[in-house]
């Protein structure tokens, strides 16, 4: 007989082989095996069980490698060493089954053999320690080994993770990595995974093999010699923080994809197996979800010894490629630029094309990002036109930037053969596009091309922007899934090409080169600057100004920069690379009228590579330089009056300088902001001496530091010194306790200027308030007091009267978020009816009030003359409360200008009390429920993933939007292009 192929039904075959006491002794061992092993009992299995049926028995009772692996142990110990070589023949053929699999899915046919041979050689070499790595990561043997080891390589877009991934298993096929420890290779990728919804393992594994029919029962018999790879984790469209009950430990079992994908990860399902992944760094918790401290995490990053390497392998001549190496580490545009080979590739092609003898001519002709990609694309599109081919080529540009265009507005990077029709491209020209490398074969989606990388697509859509080609409405935008990364909301590369191309110099670089002008660009320059002084009158403005000044570094013609920030008067910077304080720098010194700049800077100074460029303002070297040359240039602006260092970290150098900055005359800053600084107690020294010798600062904000008892004492000190001139200061959230409030108290009885004074979000409680309050009943001059969230009870509210009857000062007292109580609040309002009290504003948010408190309110809205605004949200009142509010609101003596009132969800006779009230007081203003008392307190910044860049930066993206030629549809817009 012989034997069968298949590894789930030929166990008949091998028992054939047994006599009946054979046969008896292996249902022995296998009962014994099946005890020892804790697996599901079979009653069906006995002594008189025959040789037909235990293989159906055995295989709807136990997965498939659970059975070969029983059966290979118990020949074993049978001593039929025949039948564990031919198990183990069966697999070794398995096993190259899968290698010739892999081979034909892997044919290297991708963008290393596109680009040139130097290319993929490039990658070869300079990959080296990354393949050293993951070779040894999968050899138990190895020191980087570990049980169930993921190893992630991460890289930013195209810096050649995919390549790494194929050329890994071209090497396991040729023999050169893991030949004794990888036996199978189970591709997926992001693409794949997020088009399936349930699936088993077994069937995952099975995708890619013939008829999907797999030796599953081979494959997952010893999963230490099975490495899954997992290509672009962080486009993974599902959910993957799914809870340990749901996950499945049987391979046969179809459960949704993202149960079967995190237990695979977890091992649940093929313990011992390993983990191969790739991803982009991403803002979710994807990576930490599944990463252990035994796990490798390698980054491919072009670093500069890498760079010169490919610069030296693309140019024949070695005086160019040193020239052009020297222009890009002098240019910290084109260094960023050049972070991945992809984009080397196109850098050096740009400037390959570039036919000047001296260098100062190369960095005259190509100094950004703008210039690079025109460089580029008028040299791919006319490399092989002559004088007549120059319409054809400008045709072929329209279309290409029409595609651009519409792929960008319709979340579409990988287009169809239907994409390219659409815009009129056929695919002749499709093939010219390809053999020009404008456009590569999808390395994700099949029979799809995208764009070589997706800033030259960026750079297409801001050359259609100029050129009036309206964005398209292509097939593949209209489909109602889309994955993570075809998800394009940040329009700020655009942008920043749309600014470039306004210098004349960079826009006749395609001018010229194909025989045409950009038509919209005088029209957008003056209605740019008209809107940017439009937006300096009015009350919209930009949430972050770093998108702007990329906008205005790509472009550099001087004069329109001046005209176009010349009426930015509050700037708002948050910087996240050296990058952003470059061109933050370059804006910040035409801002002749800013008076007040919000900075801060977030994950800045993360390890970056050293190195030295002599002409450069800014340096890697040095991580503080480039900061306090940012700071130097903006601080000294005599219009400057509020200055916001937020999430900046203040190093003894920085203290230096602003005392240097504050000190001088003819500086005018008077708000100085320090919050989320993490500032200690051993910084408040210096920061008593920026107090003490400031000229002109009237303001100071430390929120979110843990300055503790012992900084704020030292604080204190400064306070009452004769030379400080501080009116306000704010102190949220600084881990203050009671111990600080004597301290507290004395420095508002004796201070000469404190005016304004926050402590709210610290733990004071009210035996620290009582002895931090009790100057304000004599001769103390402060005129604001907020206590919000301090842990005030009812106990308190009895001296706190004494205060508001008593402080000749005192004209606002914030005391939202304390247990007040309806006890607390009469006392309270008792105080506010004397003649004696001189309060304009009280808050009283949050302060588990009810109702019984309602007539006490009520009566201070009728005597009451000196109050101006009243703020009772977020507390409990009935509606008969509410309304007897509302009637004294009407009354004639009441003086309240601004109120505050628990109103959402109210009856219908409250809602006509209201519409009463308006109608009689219609310049009193009511405060809704959305609104807090913690709003516009300085607690803290806004964390960058709210702020996001310019495309979420909704009053920039309007300017472009209102600018924009209207969406093309059907018909018109191929007639169009």
């Amino acid at each position: 007989m012989a034997e069968p192929d298949s590894t789930d039904w030929d166990l008949l075959w091998y028992l054939e082989s047994l006599s009946d006491r054979e046969f008896q002794i292996f249902k022995n061992y296998l009962q014994r095996m099946i005890y020892d092993l804790n697996l599901l009992k079979i009653p069906q299995i006995n002594s008189e069980t025959p040789k037909e049926q235990l293989p159906a028995l055995l295989a709807i009772s136990y997965e498939g490698q659970h059975v070969w692996n029983m059966a290979f142990s118990i020949f074993e110990r049978m001593h039929k060493y025949s039948l564990c070589q031919r198990i183990t023949d069966r697999r070794n053929r398995n096993s190259e089954a899968c290698k010739a699999l892999m081979r034909r899915k892997f044919t290297l046919q991708w963008e290393n053999r596109i680009l040139g041979e130097f290319h993929y050689k490039f990658f070869s070499d300079v990959a080296a320690d990354v393949f050293y790595v993951i070779h040894l990561a999968y050899d138990p043997t190895s020191r980087y080994s570990a049980t169930d080891l993921n190893v992630f390589l991460m890289g930013e877009k195209a810096s050649g993770k995919t390549m790494i991934l194929r050329m890994a298993v071209t090497r396991w096929l040729s023999g050169d990595m893991w030949r004794d420890t990888i036996s199978y290779i189970v591709p997926l990728t992001a693409h794949e995974i997020n088009q399936m919804t349930n699936i088993s393992l077994a069937e995952l594994i099975a995708k890619d093999w013939p008829d999907r029919q797999a030796p599953i029962a081979d494959i997952l018999s010893d999963p230490g010699k099975v490495l899954f790879i997992l290509e672009d984790l962080d486009n993974v469209r599902f959910q993957l923080n799914i809870d340990e009950h749901a996950l499945c430990s049987d391979s046969t079992q179809r459960v949704p994809i993202p149960v079967l994908l995190v237990s695979l990860l977890k091992r649940k399902l093929a313990p011992g197996c390993w983990f191969l992944i790739s991803s982009r760094f991403t803002s979710d918790d994807v990576i930490n979800m599944f990463w252990k401290n035994t796990d490798i995490f390698t980054t491919l990053h072009l670093c500069n010894g890498k760079r010169e390497v490919y610069f030296n392998s693309f140019f024949s001549d070695r005086q160019r490629a040193l020239a052009a190496l020297q222009l890009v580490h002098d240019n910290e545009m084109l260094t960023t630029l050049c972070g991945v080979p992809i984009l080397c590739w196109i850098t050096c092609s740009a400037l390959n094309q570039l036919r000047v003898k001296e260098e100062q001519d190369l960095k005259r002709c190509c100094q950004t990002p703008t210039d690079v990609h025109a460089h580029f694309l008028a040299g791919a599109l006319t490399s092989e036109a002559g004088l007549t081919a120059n319409q054809y080529h400008l045709s072929l540009l329209k279309r290409l930037c029409a595609l651009a265009a519409g792929g960008l507005f319709k979340n579409t990077l990988n287009f169809s053969g239907e994409d390219f029709s659409y815009v009129g491209l056929t695919e002749a020209d499709v093939s010219v596009l390809q053999t020009l490398n404008i456009l590569l074969p999808s390395s994700t989606h099949q029979n799809r091309c995208k764009f070589i990388h997706l800033i030259l697509q960026e750079f297409c859509a801001a050359v259609a922007y100029l050129m009036s080609v309206p964005p398209c409405q292509l097939p593949s935008g209209t489909r109602e899934y889309k994955e993570k990364r075809e998800l394009y909301r940040d329009f700020s590369q655009v942008f920043a090409f749309v600014y470039g191309l306004l210098n004349e110099n960079r826009r006749k670089i395609l001018e010229t080169s194909l025989g045409f002008q950009l038509p919209r660009v005088d029209a957008f320059r003056q209605y740019s600057v008209a809107y940017m002084k439009r937006l300096g009158q009015g009350t919209e403005k930009l949430t972050n100004h770093v998108s702007l000044f990329y906008c205005l570094f790509e472009n550099r013609e001087e004069e329109f920069v001046k005209m176009t920030v010349d009426p930015l008067q509050e700037v708002t910077v948050y910087l996240q690379t050296y990058q952003d304080m470059m061109v933050s720098l370059y804006c910040l010194e035409h801002c002749r009228h800013m008076q007040t700049l919000k900075l801060s800077v977030q994950r800045m100074f993360e390890s970056q590579e050293p190195t030295v460029r002599p002409t450069a303002r800014l340096s890697y070297v040095s991580t503080g330089t480039g900061f306090e040359d940012l700071l130097s240039a903006v601080a000294f602006n005599r219009s400057l009056t509020c200055l916001s260092l937020n999430c900046v970290s203040i190093s003894l150098n920085t203290f230096s300088l602003l005392r240097e900055i504050l000190t001088e005359p003819a500086c005018q800053i008077t708000h100085l902001s320090l919050m989320k600084c993490d500032l200690r107690a051993c910084d408040c020294r210096e920061i008593a001496l920026l107090i003490t010798s400031s000229c002109n600062l009237r303001k100071l904000t430390l929120s979110n530091n843990p300055l503790h008892n012992d900084g704020v004492n030292t604080l204190c000190e400064a306070l009452v010194h004769p030379d400080c001139m501080l009116h306000s200061l704010v102190l949220v959230f600084c881990c203050l306790t009671a111990s600080c409030c004597s301290f507290l108290g004395k420095a508002l009885l004796l201070s000469p200027s404190l005016k304004e004074l926050d402590l709210s979000v610290n733990h004071l409680k009210n035996h620290g308030a009582v002895i931090m309050l009790f100057p304000l009943v004599f001769s103390c001059r402060l005129e604001e007091l907020q206590l919000f969230g301090c842990f005030l009870t009812t106990e308190i509210c009895e001296f706190i009267a004494v205060v508001i009857a008593a402080s000749r000062n005192l004209k606002s007292l914030e005391l939202g978020s304390n247990h007040i109580g309806d006890t607390g609040m009469r006392l309270i309002c008792n105080a506010l009816k004397l003649p004696s009290c001189k309060l304009v504003n009280i808050g009283l948010e949050d302060c588990m009030l009810t109702s019984a408190c309602c007539d006490a309110l009520a009566s201070v809205f009728t005597t009451n003359t000196t109050l101006k605004r009243l703020n009772v949200l977020r507390n409990s009142f009935s509606d008969e409360g509410i309304v007897k509010l509302l009637e004294s609101l009407m009354h004639p003596n009441c003086t309240l200008e601004i109120v505050g009132l628990p109103l959402s969800g109210v009856s219908t006779e409250i809602q006509q009390s209201l519409t009463t009230v308006k109608e009689r007081k219609p310049t009193l203003i009511f405060l809704s429920e959305s609104w807090s008392a913690k709003e516009g307190r300085e607690i803290g910044v806004r964390p960058l993933s709210q702020l996001g860049s310019i495309a979420p930066n909704s009053t920039l993206q309007h300017m472009f939007t209102e600018f924009s030629p209207p969406v093309a549809s059907n018909t018109a817009s191929r007639q169009r292009v």
